[in-house]
């Protein structure tokens, strides 16, 4: 594993670039509302990590995918990842005033504004994808569509936010957590591994790459619960805390702090045992992976 600053370098240059490029996806021409335009650009100026991209991008890399067609694939998932952190800050789901060390959507702007541009971007996300530049096989483009639609809706991230919304009224025991977790969290990033394999024609892959993505985003939501408890609110640009306060069941609640920091570990072992297959070639991917249960944000 590579240091701790080539990691911080590799998802910061990485990130620097992305974002130029994902805002000048949004079509400011054709965008009636200056207002409008404004506050969707707002929400990918304040950043973040870009880890779905990221990770898309490396497998992409990794199985010979055109960097046009991943960056576009990946600029789609992330518009629906940006989408779904707007709603979600709402003051009908969670109520956030900070997102990213920023003022939330509603805050920056107002409720209704944020409700619409939470609405864009999910569009825009479908319009690229669907576009012949994304992939010149209409039959791919289908194939893509048809996952990020299973992944970001009912049967995925917004059918785990729903079950994240009904803990607050019930106990949840260890196995609904999971299910919930693999919704909510887990099939986005289910998508970012997977799409690469499509886009390469390599759908053979799709299996393996599912089983990355399984134990990554559990992974990955175990590290944010256990910030959302050990975390400093200004390094981590939002509240902490909200899940004991609303008195709802995590996987930290029910494990224990150093269970379910080991489960991570156990985890994330697991994903790396996966790339361990493709040798050097996933030397930047498998220093991601670490960097799931290692960041402090």
């Amino acid at each position: 594993m590579k240091s701790k600053n080539h990691i911080d370098n590799l998802i910061s240059s990485f990130s620097k670039n992305f974002d130029k490029k994902l805002v000048d996806l949004i079509p400011k021409k054709k965008i009636s509302s200056k207002h409008l335009y404004n506050a969707m650009k707002y929400i990918i100026d304040v950043g973040g990590k870009r880890l779905r991209p990221i990770f898309l991008t490396e497998i992409s890399n990794l199985l010979g995918v055109k960097k046009e067609n991943s960056f576009r694939t990946a600029a789609s998932v992330e518009l629906i990842h940006c989408y779904s952190l707007v709603h979600d800050d709402l003051p009908s789901m969670d109520n956030d005033d900070l997102r990213r060390g920023h003022k939330t959507c509603h805050k920056k702007f107002d409720e209704a504004t944020a409700i619409l541009v939470g609405d864009a971007l999910q569009s825009l996300a479908f319009e690229i994808l669907a576009n012949h530049k994304t992939h010149k096989d209409s039959k791919k483009r289908i194939m893509l569509i048809n996952e990020l639609s299973k992944s970001a809706g009912c049967e995925g991230m917004v059918g785990g936010q729903m079950l994240d919304l009904e803990a607050e009224k019930k106990k949840l025991n260890l196995k609904e957590i999971y299910n919930l977790q693999r919704l909510k969290t887990g099939e986005l990033f289910r998508f970012s591994c997977v799409s690469p394999c499509i886009l390469a024609g390599k759908n053979k892959k799709i299996k393996m790459f599912e089983n990355f993505s399984s134990n990554l985003g559990l992974a990955f939501q175990i590290k944010d619960d256990l910030l959302d408890i050990e975390g400093n609110e200004k390094e981590i640009g939002k509240k902490t805390r909200k899940d004991s306060r609303k008195g709802k069941e995590t996987l930290i609640s029910l494990l224990g702090k150093e269970k379910a920091r080991k489960k991570s570990e156990e985890l994330i072992s697991n994903s790396l045992k996966i790339l361990k297959k493709f040798g050097k070639d996933a030397e930047n991917l498998i220093d991601l992976t670490n960097f799931i249960i290692s960041r402090k944000k």
